[in-house]
């Protein structure tokens, strides 16, 4: 009788079932690639993701305070502002004067902060690509000799630009000053590259203490970007509006240039209106029914607005001319000539 092999299966060990009914035999399958562990560079991404948490906090207490909207209209208008201020004033002419809207503003802001708008999206998408590049470099392979040379050169960077550009733009006038925007523009750069080297050297640390946090305070990453924003955002502001105010000049010493080649307008009065500026002649009307009788040449108009309407001597120059600023009334007349035509004809009668 074989019993002995009947007994030995018997008294051999079963496997104990699991809780879902199923036995629990040895499992020598290879883990599935979900319960991989990840390697360290999709750590290091994803803690510098996380690391910076006052970011969106800051983010959404200054959308709770200011409007996007409110703030956007109030930087259009006081660029606009800052444009027409330095416009009008190549010519002598207070802006304030010349009773502008908010559309005449925002309108004119249009050209002061094209290039500024412009030349931000490209350094802010340029940026992103350089940070794609060094962040790979400077986390994973943060003992290299390339990526010390690499940190220790922003970081002079950095402290030049905010040392310079902050004295440039805060203290007194240096060489920077010179050229528009430069001075502010140099101390934001510098500011972000400070920030951006600081929280990189957290990053390198904390992916080499096996992403430990390592002491900071809840609240000192909201405040730190707080003032990097203020401070970024000061320089930005203090430099489109130089970059406006040198537009804005820049665009009346064009029209200065060119002023002979724009439209004559004559101006047909009832009363004499005294005008005296050097290259306007007065011809007085002999007609006793005429029922404008004085009339002025050699005008050009360069803007019509409040009421008003503002004009420049043909012959005008910086030094020696003057802006007349005349308002609208049924006791004048205006007559536009192209200044070709006009040249050549001998001016209209009264």
């Amino acid at each position: 009788m074989n019993s002995t092999g009947t007994n030995a299966d018997a008294d051999s060990p079963k496997p104990a079932p699991s809780i879902d009914g199923r036995s629990q035999g040895t499992n020598t399958a290879e883990p599935s690639p979900e319960r991989q562990v990840p390697d360290s560079g999709q750590d290091a991404d994803s803690d510098l993701a996380s690391s910076v948490p006052g970011i969106s906090r800051v983010g959404r207490i200054f959308g709770a305070v200011v409007a996007p909207t409110t703030l956007l209209t109030a930087l259009l208008y006081y660029f606009g502002w800052a444009h027409a201020y330095y416009f009008f004033g190549y010519f002598g002419v207070n802006s304030t004067l010349l009773g502008f809207t908010t559309t005449d503003y925002l309108i004119r802001s249009v050209d002061a902060l094209f290039v500024p708008m412009t030349v931000a999206a490209i350094a802010v998408l340029v940026g992103l690509w350089i940070d794609g590049v060094l962040r790979k470099k400077l986390i994973h392979e943060p003992a290299d000799p390339m990526s010390r040379t690499i940190m220790i050169a922003l970081t002079v960077g950095a402290l030049v630009l905010v040392v310079i550009g902050g004295i440039s733009t805060f203290v007194y006038r240096t060489v920077l000053n010179q050229y528009a925007a430069a001075a502010p523009l140099s101390f934001a750069i510098g500011v972000l590259l400070l920030a951006y080297v600081v929280h990189m050297r957290r990053y390198v640390a904390a992916t080499e203490h096996k992403n430990q946090a390592i002491g900071a305070r809840p609240w000192s990453g909201a405040v730190e970007w707080a003032v990097v924003f203020a401070l970024v955002g000061i320089s930005l502001f203090a430099a489109a509006t130089d970059y406006a105010a040198a537009v804005g000049s820049s665009r009346a010493q064009h029209f200065a240039a060119f002023l002979s080649g724009q439209p004559d307008v004559v101006v047909f009065a009832e009363k004499d209106l005294s005008l005296h500026a050097p290259g306007v002649s007065e011809l007085r009307c002999r007609d006793p029914l005429a029922a404008y009788k004085f009339r002025y040449e050699g005008l050009k108009l360069v803007l019509q607005s409040g009421g008003l309407y503002l004009f420049l001597p043909e012959t005008w120059t910086q030094a020696t001319g003057a802006a007349i600023l005349m308002p609208q009334s049924d006791m004048l007349r205006l007559e536009f000539y192209s200044a070709s035509h006009h040249a050549g004809s001998q001016g209209p009668a009264c």
